[in-house]
């Protein structure tokens, strides 16, 4: 089921004045992804993927664009004067459907303007939304600024015991309204 675009369409004003648009992400959306990854610098792209990552193979854009909208969301957000890709934050659900997983990525640039925070306020509202009741996301633990930003939205942060340097991030959401 696709979901109302226009419902969870925004325009937002970032701190240092930037308009950003977001909305959900779109499959032609792909012909975007090989300059945002050129924005994003070796350093950020490992804390993200958990690895450094140069560039995105075609199938792998398609399985990031392409979603099943019962079972995951993502938003992504534009410079509204550019009509650049600033940043993406997704959400797939759990297999019991009450919880799930996000990931959030920003354009290198755009580190520290607060695009990250408002991604994750609308992956989190989104989730509020769809009635589900807990969003976790695994962090290296050497990304102090994405732990920090996860401890200010109240997630609570824990050692993950299944990975060795990577801290394991839980919003329990009825206790975070």
């Amino acid at each position: 089921m696709q979901p109302d675009i226009q419902a969870l369409t925004h325009h937002d004003v970032l701190p240092d004045g930037t308009r950003v648009l977001t909305r959900p992400l779109k499959p032609e959306d792909a012909a975007l992804y090989p300059d945002f990854v050129a924005h994003i610098t070796l350093e950020d792209s490992r804390l993200r993927f958990f690895a450094a990552v140069k560039e995105l193979s075609d199938e792998r854009i398609h399985e990031l664009t392409h979603l099943d909208y019962e079972r995951a969301m993502a938003f992504i957000a534009f410079d509204e004067a550019k009509c650049e890709m600033l940043g993406v934050v997704r959400l797939h659900l759990d297999a019991d459907r009450r919880s799930g997983e996000f990931a959030v990525i920003v354009r290198s640039a755009f580190k520290g303007h607060g695009l990250g925070w408002m991604l994750m306020q609308r992956i989190i509202e989104y989730a509020r939304t769809i009635g589900l009741t807990r969003v976790h996301g695994q962090v290296l633990a050497e990304n102090t600024t994405m732990l920090r930003m996860c401890a200010e939205l109240g997630f609570h942060v824990e050692d993950d015991p299944n990975a060795t340097a990577v801290k394991r991030v839980t919003l329990e959401l009825a206790a975070a309204q």
